[in-house]
């Protein structure tokens, strides 16, 4: 398996995972399950980042919407840097 693929793989586990506890908002008792418990262990302490320096509007959260973007732009980071480690091996 390729370095890249395997992060590939790691971050779109990891998007799952966000998108299955923003889901997760809508249904509450979900979160109540042993893999709502599971899911917001591993969310929430991301999320909480976002959320702290970004309020809701309304009744509307949108730092998941912010912590998605920002996922995205460190993956494409960690791609960068175990390029150049691996070109100048």
């Amino acid at each position: 398996m390729n370095i890249f693929t395997l992060i590939q793989l790691l971050f779109n586990i990891y998007t799952v995972i966000l998108v299955i506890y923003v889901l997760m908002s809508w249904i509450p008792q979900l979160r109540d399950s042993g893999v709502g418990a599971l899911v917001g262990w591993l969310a929430e302490p991301y999320l909480s980042i976002f959320r702290r320096f970004i309020p809701p509007i309304g009744m509307i959260d949108i730092s998941p919407i912010v912590a998605f973007f920002a996922l995205q732009f460190v993956e494409q980071g960690v791609y960068f840097i175990v390029d150049l480690i691996l070109r100048n091996l």
